[in-house]
């Protein structure tokens, strides 16, 4: 039988444990991509695996209209940690449905349709998300919305051009994952902000793969100094379990309109991700983000490649002969696996547990390789 979402590598994962994972016949890898970053305090991180067990104990599932201890746990420690006033929590099962809610509350509370995204966006594969990303192969034959204004990323002139009073929302990411490893220049995030400000759209952050400690703090938006009316997180929310979370300020809750999810704030996942928010925070990992992130760019900019750029442990590595190659010879040559972000780009989003001697480890094979 053969699948046909993925095209799959000839490696096949049976066990993971910290920064490693391990194929069918023992061999051991340096997971330097965390599985898409869905693994933020490292693969079967005990705390996280000892939660799950626990909750599937007790009850596996029950539908989001009866409330539970675990997922009311869950919107009170994301209303908490949220940046600015974003209070109101809706759960959901990946990062594209995040984003979708996130669309759809400021569609509804503005009145209006129009969105404005950036080019080298990606914010998902749903319908209302896939409208957001810029890449075309994605787009292909699926008659996508229409209704998108793309932006320069990173062009405040252009960015405040395109909002205008049938703007319901701006959709940024403060770093730009799959579009190639582009953070935000200085200002930028805040230029997105006055623009909102200035003509009632609402501002979304998609912190999918920017957040939870992976820049250097807990989100991305916090070094800028700039809230948005809407936050979106996935990923290693759940430590690889499927949740993700809209997090949202009153005007957008209070006049949200109708949204659901069978599976939204699962038990389980939401236990999952309350022992990795647990971890994270009591481990200091996002500091651990930022320091070791420091050392790894610096290490790799010694290096011949394009560029180096990132934050914290979201780094991208522009090389000269294209990305394919490089990640090929690191995973069969040095046991260690990586991401691309586009042609060119080797992506770096290990688990935030990483040490340098394993930042030492990735830039000695990509020295060699390159």
């Amino acid at each position: 039988m053969s699948g046909f979402v993925f095209g799959e590598k000839p490696i096949q994962i049976e066990s993971g444990e910290g920064p490693y994972v391990y194929d069918d016949g023992g061999t051991e890898y340096l997971d330097m991509g965390a599985s898409y970053a869905c693994a933020p305090v490292g693969h079967c991180h005990p705390d996280v695996v000892e939660a799950v067990e626990s909750q599937a104990s007790d009850l596996l599932f029950v539908q989001g209209s009866y409330p539970t201890e675990t997922r009311t746990a869950l919107y009170d420690r994301l209303g908490d940690l949220a940046p600015g006033e974003l209070d109101n929590v809706w759960l959901c099962n990946s990062g594209t449905e995040a984003n979708e809610a996130a669309l759809k509350f400021a569609r509804h509370a503005t009145g209006r349709e129009k969105v404005v995204a950036a080019k080298r966006a990606f914010h998902g594969r749903t319908l209302g998300s896939l409208a957001a990303t810029w890449k075309q192969k994605y787009r292909e034959g699926f008659a996508v919305p229409d209704n998108v204004e793309f932006v320069d990323y990173g062009d405040s002139e252009a960015l405040a051009d395109a909002v205008d009073d049938e703007t319901a929302a701006v959709i940024l990411e403060p770093v730009q994952g799959e579009g190639g490893v582009h953070p935000a220049p200085d200002g930028y995030l805040q230029a997105a902000r006055d623009a909102c400000d200035e003509t009632g759209a609402a501002l979304v952050f998609d912190e999918i793969q920017t957040g939870l400690g992976r820049t250097g703090s807990l989100w991305a938006c916090e070094q800028a100094g700039v809230a948005p009316d809407a936050l979106t997180v996935a990923k290693g929310l759940g430590s690889g379990l499927p949740i993700g979370a809209t997090l949202v300020a009153d005007w957008l809750a209070e006049d949200s309109g109708d949204h659901g999810s069978t599976f939204s704030g699962g038990p389980v996942p939401c236990a999952a991700a309350l022992a990795t928010l647990d971890v994270l925070e009591d481990d200091g990992l996002a500091a651990n983000a930022a320091s070791v992130g420091d050392y790894l760019q610096d290490q790799l900019a010694e290096l011949p490649v394009r560029d180096v750029r990132g934050e914290g442990l979201m780094v991208g590595v522009e090389v000269k002969r294209g990305a394919n190659r490089a990640l090929k010879s690191l995973a069969l040559n040095h046991r260690i696996l990586a991401l691309p972000a586009g042609r060119t780009v080797v992506r770096l989003l290990p688990p935030l547990t990483v040490t340098e001697s394993h930042a030492d480890r990735v830039v000695d094979a990509l020295a060699e390789e390159l």
